[in-house]
């Protein structure tokens, strides 16, 4: 990895920004859907339908758009809540992580999950769809190769409100 990974907030003019990058978010989720699913298909535009929640990251203080860029170009984007998929609470949780496909396999992940868990410490939720064997494989090394994580667990969704395990931790 020659150029430095950084990740930082995004300010709300980066909104249309994100926006972007969020379609390549769905269009690589699109492929997880099971045959003759309705959902995550085009709209009359030729696009994806926006992301609901991403207005509310720069209206609500317990949301936090963050971009991630390697060499200062954006490829990439966390966005964090403190909303928990097993009911308890929790001071961050990752409600969707993206790393462009070009940027993928040098590393840019894992070192924007390393910054994040670094400047957002304290009780952390990763949920990871169970049909997302990537992530799957991902996250779980990913979060035990920050240098600050502690108290780590998987734990499983109830599978009505979460279908996939669930990482618990401690950041800090």
């Amino acid at each position: 990895m020659s150029e430095a990974i950084s990740v930082g907030v995004a300010q709300r003019g980066e909104q249309p920004l994100l926006e972007g990058l969020m379609q390549f978010y769905i269009y690589d989720f699109s492929e997880l859907e099971p045959d003759g699913s309705d959902d995550l298909d085009f709209n009359a535009a030729g696009r994806f339908e926006p992301y609901p929640y991403l207005p509310d990251y720069w209206r609500e203080a317990d949301r936090l758009p963050l971009l991630i860029r390697r060499g200062g170009k954006p490829v990439g984007f966390a966005l964090l809540n403190a909303h928990s998929h097993l009911g308890e609470p929790v001071d961050h949780n990752m409600a969707e992580f993206f790393v462009a496909r070009k940027h993928r396999r040098h590393g840019v992940a894992s070192e924007a999950v390393r910054q994040v868990l670094a400047r957002y410490p304290g009780r952390w939720e990763v949920a990871v769809a169970a049909r997302n064997k990537a992530a799957l494989a991902f996250w779980p090394r990913a979060i035990a190769a920050a240098p600050n994580v502690s108290d780590l667990v998987r734990r499983e969704g109830d599978g009505a409100s979460w279908k996939g395990p669930i990482w618990t931790f401690r950041a800090g």
